[in-house]
């Protein structure tokens, strides 16, 4: 395994790493950063965040990649796994004064070689909109703070809309705009639309179309990242309370909550089919649920510090051999529809549908593999494999090829999904390896779960943590990269018994089963591959793009996708490594 790093191997860089489909490989040449490839100063600082859109040059080189280091945010040609990374050459580049930029997104729908928009939030709660290819600033929202004063925590484009977007904040809100509306010079009034348990929809009341057009307020403390799914129907929130939300977005109806084992969660995706999500957070897990059921089906653990981001693969994961089940009936086409949301939402929807039936008990097992990635402030990535065993198993399997460590217990669940579904329950069985005892009846499983609950609590989360606080504090790791402001932490600390009392009550349900209840994946890969925390994890065609707080954004080529030119020229790759 070739390595960077000093003599210890707990210092080692990883350069490559091997799964089933070959190995992947960083590309030197490829990297992106700041031009004068100094490490970035991390302390204090928001994390690095990097955005793609591809605006369909004619030439092949249409991508373009966006990303933001400390008070400066570059914009870029992607050149990928093709050709080195020229950084003398920007195509924007800003640097912005008292406030930091914290998120940014592309909209692909207006995406075009002469103009592009993009949204970038920032950490005195503004929102701003610019073309950075005709290198004009289109407008500001939130200009005087009147509708949040809190740090913009992520913004995203309503998938299908040229003119709507969502932005949440560190205050626990969210605010839907529309770019051709202003925001008005006065703080907004709201009048409630909605309200259900933990959640609440107002929206603006105006004489004159004005911004926000809505605002949702979810859970308690920030909300740290959101999701729409691939049809854009519905919408996954991830919250510092440790609650995964799931509404569906046009209503503004609540599907299906879920806790997490441990503090706050941080990150949040869906699968490319939109049947599961994986959330990531302060619990050092990655934990998988079920659209469909709404209930945690897995948890990973292989992480050392919080999750900070989670991912899917699109393109390793597959569906193989065999007659479908009705989760995976529906044609290659639909598929692809629900990826890509400007191919009809009616249409999508009706795939979504159908990808949605819970029928697996009447048909054959096949191979199915659903491939996601995470990286972390352990600086570490993971990959884990979603496969049959776990997803369906009450089913006869072809084979195992998931890590798992579970034991079977008795459970007394409660329904966690809002929506009336028949399969709301855990099994009465779960898959099990050899290496754990079963539990011979009902009285010894209380007992066993509790005691590994306890001990995985004990050792994983409070020991590891209380070993780490010190490097942690000084290298930003905690609580402060999390909440800007001293007086966020002072909250949180002040509700951390409020907070303890809940996590008690929700233990063993079907919010948050204990450890023993659902299978536990080990991943498939586990890669040291920075020195300072990783922010950024996405999944490309022929790579996947990692970045770290230093500000280096790094390319690993795919399997047979390592490109030509920089086979052929090894005078393209600069001395700057991965650092």
């Amino acid at each position: 395994m070739a390595a960077e790093g000093g003599g210890k191997e707990t210092n080692e860089i990883k350069t490559q790493f091997t799964t089933r489909e070959g190995v992947y490989k960083l590309l030197t040449h490829s990297e992106y950063s700041r031009p004068n490839r100094v490490p970035f100063n991390s302390q204090g600082s928001n994390p690095v965040k990097v955005s793609f859109v591809n605006v369909n040059d004619q030439s092949g080189n249409g991508d373009r990649i966006c990303f933001n280091v400390g008070r400066e945010l570059y914009f870029y040609i992607y050149k990928g796994v093709r050709k080195a990374a020229d950084l003398s050459k920007p195509i924007d580049k800003r640097i912005y004064k008292g406030t930091q930029p914290t998120c940014h997104d592309f909209n692909p729908l207006t995406a075009t070689a002469e103009s592009v928009s993009l949204l970038v939030g920032f950490s005195a709660g503004q929102v701003q909109l610019i073309d950075p290819i005709k290198k004009e600033t289109s407008k500001l929202f939130n200009e005087e703070r009147l509708i949040d004063k809190s740090r913009v925590t992520c913004v995203r484009w309503v998938p299908g809309s040229e003119s709507l977007f969502l932005v949440a904040h560190s205050s626990g809100s969210m605010y839907l705009y529309n770019v051709e509306n202003t925001c008005g010079t006065t703080a907004p009034h709201y009048q409630l639309l909605k309200q259900g348990e933990n959640y609440a929809v107002h929206t603006c009341k105006s004489k004159s179309a004005r911004n926000p057009l809505l605002r949702w307020t979810v859970g308690e403390g920030a909300l740290n990242e959101f999701a729409f799914s691939p049809d854009g129907k519905f919408l996954a929130c991830a919250s510092q309370d440790g609650f995964l939300r799931v509404f569906g977005f046009d209503a503004a109806e609540l599907h299906g909550t879920m806790k997490s084992y441990f503090g706050g969660l941080l990150c949040v995706c869906w699968s490319p089919d939109g049947r599961y999500i994986v959330a990531g957070g302060e619990d050092d897990l990655v934990t998988v649920w079920s659209f469909s059921d709404c209930r945690v089906i897995a948890r990973g653990h292989g992480h050392k510090s919080w999750v900070s981001v989670v991912a899917f693969d699109h393109c390793t994961t597959s569906v193989e051999d065999g007659e479908l089940p009705a989760e995976f009936s529906g044609s290659d086409e639909d598929f692809h529809e629900q990826i890509h949301f400007g191919a009809g939402r009616e249409r999508a929807n009706s795939s979504h549908s159908r990808l949605s039936k819970r029928n697996s008990t009447e048909s054959r097992p096949v191979s199915v593999t659903y491939r996601f990635g995470s990286v972390g402030q352990d600086t570490q990535l993971c990959l884990w494999d979603l496969t049959e065993d776990i997803l369906f198993p009450h089913l006869p399997l072809s084979r195992t090829r998931t890590h798992t460590n579970v034991m079977s217990a008795t459970n007394n669940v409660s329904n966690s999904c809002v929506s009336s579904n028949p399969a709301n329950s855990l099994p009465d069985t779960l898959p099990r390896s050899n290496s754990l005892p079963q539990a011979t009846n009902p009285g010894n499983s209380i007992i066993d779960s509790t005691f590994i609950a306890t001990k995985f609590a004990t050792l994983s989360l409070h020991d590891s943590r209380k070993e780490r606080h010190e490097k942690d504090h000084k290298r930003n790791h905690s609580m402060g990269h999390i909440s800007s402001k001293s007086s966020d932490k002072l909250n949180q600390l002040s509700s951390s018994r409020t907070a303890k009392a809940e996590a008690a009550k929700t233990l063993g349900t079907m919010l948050c089963p204990r450890m023993e209840e659902v299978p536990l994946l080990e991943p498939l890969v586990c890669k040291k591959i920075a020195h300072e925390r990783l922010t950024v994890l996405i999944f490309l065609e022929d790579c996947l793009v990692t970045a770290c707080q230093e500000g280096f954004i790094c390319t690993w080529a795919r399997p047979g996708k390592v490109g030509l030119s920089s086979q052929n020229n090894p005078a393209n790759s600069p001395s700057g490594t991965v650092v």
